[in-house]
């Protein structure tokens, strides 16, 4: 017989002569395995999970208009699109664009917002809304607006247009969403620079008279009436305006021009939703697409509050992913502890007859790794279960198998299985043969 077969012939009777002892280091090995491949999966998982979670709460990303005349006249539909197109390249991309105009309600001020409403919806579906959603016709109030006029579902209002409120309908919405999302100072510069370009212009604006009184006059309640279809509450500066569609808007306004904030939902996040900005801004100052003459910033809230979650998830993850392994490390040392000790008076007899300390310990280090080979595959896959069915309880998605991730799951089961097997070996193979033999 061949020292080789003799080598895994003492090594098949090693592994089934001890099968308690073997299955002992199996399941030790198994648990460890599955807890850290779950953990894993999942921890891999959780931020593109979370961060489309987090997308049913509005915008991460938002749009004004760079130049001062892109400020007056908004931001075409060709411009939405370019600059839809350059986000979506590589990402899943929603978008909602707002044209905002002064109005008055019983000689009160007021914002409207003219927008998709079909977008809007699709942008954000945290809004509670009672009722319905604008239409023709129609508007959608916010809850501090229906509390101030004292309206309700179905009630009707007279919304009146003055020229020389324009200088404020673009910059004070624009910078209530700003404020609103806690955006960065770019928005806020942005919008006052709208304020003051529409300030000049609606005090050139000729202001038409009706029956000597200048249109503008606050006192004047005429105007278009419209129908509350519904009222939307969401605790933020969306409660302060007006909604209707951008036609309404446009026949209210007697003119047609592009929107002065465009929000994006896009499925990115930290450094690759900053590179996307960063795209977008330099493209507008190097002048490679002057069909992009628009800033881009992150909505601040959104994206600190993404990144804030995914961290704090992750490193809960990775710490007890931590004490698993250290535990696991524990739990299979003790266990090969525990069968070099059952055969300590065979090492002895085997070093007697002329074996050699390194033979006696390589015959352990495989027998270890094939407890730790054996418990990584069940492990394995038992940890896929496992992380399929947290991620379809939690976040209502499947996972697929992650084959690297698996390859890694258990080359690290071998390796502790290895590794925890060092200490007992290394003391069974300094066992003096004399002194076994005499206890014998």
């Amino acid at each position: 017989m061949t020292n080789r077969k003799m080598f895994f012939t003492m090594l098949w009777g090693a592994v089934f002569r001890r099968r308690s002892r073997a299955m002992m280091a199996v399941i030790a090995s198994l648990v460890g395995a599955a807890t850290l491949f779950c953990l894993a999966s999942v921890c891999v998982a959780v931020p593109q999970q979370m961060n489309e979670e987090m997308r049913a709460y509005g915008a991460n990303l938002i749009v004004t208009p760079a130049s001062a005349t892109g400020k007056s006249q908004g931001i075409d539909t060709a411009t939405v699109r370019n600059v839809t197109a350059l986000i979506g390249a590589g990402h899943s991309v929603k978008s909602a664009a707002y044209r905002y105009e002064s109005v008055r309600i019983n000689s009160a001020p007021y914002t409207i917002a003219g927008v998709d409403v079909k977008a809007v919806r699709a942008l954000n579906r945290h809004w509670n809304v009672t009722g319905d959603w604008p239409g023709s016709g129609n508007v959608m109030v916010g809850r501090d607006v229906a509390d101030a006029l004292g309206v309700k579902v179905g009630s009707r209002v007279t919304i009146g247009y003055r020229a020389a409120d324009a200088s404020a309908s673009a910059s004070s919405s624009a910078s209530a969403k700003s404020d609103s999302d806690e955006s960065t100072e770019t928005a806020e510069s942005s919008a006052q620079g709208t304020q003051s370009t529409q300030t000049t212009q609606g005090e050139q604006t000729t202001q038409a008279t009706e029956n000597g009184r200048v249109s503008s006059d606050i006192m004047n309640t005429d105007g278009t009436e419209f129908r509350i279809a519904g009222i939307v509450d969401t605790g933020g500066n969306e409660d302060s305006i007006i909604y209707a569609t951008t036609t309404d808007v446009a026949k209210l306004a007697g003119s047609k021009r592009g929107a002065d904030v465009v929000e994006y939902s896009v499925n990115a996040m930290g450094d690759g939703l900053n590179a996307i900005v960063s795209n977008i801004n330099k493209t507008n100052k190097t002048g490679k697409n002057p069909n992009i003459a628009v800033t881009a910033q992150t909505v601040t809230k959104i994206t600190s509050s993404d990144t804030r979650i995914i961290t704090m998830l992750q490193t809960l993850f990775w710490i007890v992913s931590l004490v698993v392994l250290v535990l696991t490390l524990v739990g299979v040392g003790t266990t090969i502890s525990s069968i070099v000790s059952q055969r300590r008076n065979e090492i002895g007899l085997r070093k007697a007859l002329g074996a050699d300390s390194r033979a006696i310990g390589v015959e352990f280090y495989v027998e270890s790794g094939i407890y730790g080979l054996i418990g990584g595959l069940l492990g394995t896959a038992i940890g896929y279960v496992l992380a399929r069915v947290l991620c379809a309880t939690v976040f209502g998605r499947a996972i697929g198998f992650d084959w690297l991730l698996g390859a890694g799951s258990l080359l690290l089961s071998v390796a502790i299985a290895v590794i925890a097997s060092i200490p007992p070996v290394r003391r069974a193979t300094r066992i003096d043969p004399a002194i076994v033999l005499r206890e014998e």
